[in-house]
């Protein structure tokens, strides 16, 4: 298995990583039999989070035993000291270790403060003077924030969406955390689900030599096909060239990251989670969106009076109310389909 360097951090993980919040969607013997195959394929690089209701409890199942050898990084929405404490101390028992290796600020809205004393940053620093974390990284939706923080030198690594669907200035994140001496770890490498060429993904991932994707993976035939995936390592040649030249075409207009921009609406809809209800359905535990408050927000789309004032505020140029429109299609058809499991 391929590894690289993680920015400045002495760390060194495997090219191929798994992402673990589909772990979600896996029950407890299932999830531990996964991260053990991961882990017996050569992976060596974990990341999950807090937020991921047992994900880390499962990691902690798995891979306990064999934790000196593996990199482990998780991350907290906190947005204070305590906060990020209590999230960190409660990582360190779920994951059944003394210290993760790399732990991040999650889905920041805006750079957070080194210099506040009862800010999450200090809880961070805190953690590293009790020994708890080793590093310090940060991720975020919204590329103006990532492109502060990678500005500020406060963090070792930057994780964002990154694939070969992303927009130039997304891309351009790759160069600026290089010279920066940060690791770059690539979230939503699959675009949320949308791209299906696992060798098209991994031949494009494979033109950064400083990026570390981290696939979402929820099944052991998902995980076979990544693990043959890296065995092979395919170059980025004229055919899978195409197949990413059709997919952008396709689907670059369709990619919601979920960076707020778009919001508040005038009509009360939650568009950051509306817009991409797709990849939260087919990615994450569906049945937590099919509760009656799920499907009045989702109901609420048809409340749109065209204003698009969340398109003209999108940076990534999404007709965002045909894109809801679509998505409420679809969250009725999966309805559908599903009901009888509820």
């Amino acid at each position: 298995m391929k590894t690289i360097p993680l920015g400045s951090t002495g760390l060194t993980v495997t090219k191929t990583a798994m992402g673990c919040l589909p772990l979600q969607r896996c029950d407890r013997d299932y999830a531990v039999e996964l991260l053990r195959r991961a882990y017996d394929g050569g992976i060596r690089y974990f990341d999950t989070a807090n937020a991921y209701t047992d994900s880390e409890e499962k990691i902690g199942l798995a891979l306990a035993d064999v934790r000196d050898s593996i990199v482990l990084s998780t991350k907290s929405q906190a947005r204070d000291r305590d906060g990020v404490l209590a999230h960190i101390e409660n990582s360190l028992k779920m994951l059944r270790t003394d210290h993760v290796d790399l732990f991040q600020f999650h889905n920041v809205p805006e750079v957070p403060d080194p210099d506040d004393p009862a800010g999450a940053y200090a809880g961070a620093l805190e953690a590293k003077r009790r020994g708890w974390i080793d590093h310090i990284g940060v991720t975020t939706h919204r590329v103006g924030v990532a492109e502060d923080c990678i500005a500020s030198g406060n963090f070792e690594t930057l994780q964002f969406p990154f694939s070969y669907i992303s927009s130039e200035r997304d891309l351009a994140l790759a160069d600026k955390c290089r010279a920066a001496g940060m690791g770059y770890i690539a979230m939503k490498g699959l675009a949320g689900g949308l791209l299906t060429d696992a060798r098209a993904c991994h031949a494009f991932m494979k033109q950064y030599d400083n990026v570390v994707p981290i696939w979402g993976i929820q099944k052991l035939e998902e995980l076979e096909e990544w693990l043959a995936v890296a065995e092979e390592d395919p170059d980025l040649d004229e055919t899978l060239a195409a197949r990413i030249r059709a997919d952008r075409q396709e689907l670059a207009g369709s990619f919601c990251r979920s960076c707020g921009y778009c919001m508040p609406c005038p009509m009360g809809i939650e568009i950051r989670n509306c817009a991409r209800m797709d990849r939260l359905l087919r990615r994450s535990p569906w049945q937590q969106y099919m509760t009656p408050q799920w499907q009045a927000k989702m109901n609420r789309i048809e409340d749109c009076i065209g204003c698009r004032q969340c398109a003209s505020r999108c940076p990534y140029g999404l007709d965002t109310p045909n894109l809801l429109k679509y998505m409420l299609r679809d969250y009725r058809e999966f309805y559908e389909a599903h009901k009888d499991q509820l």
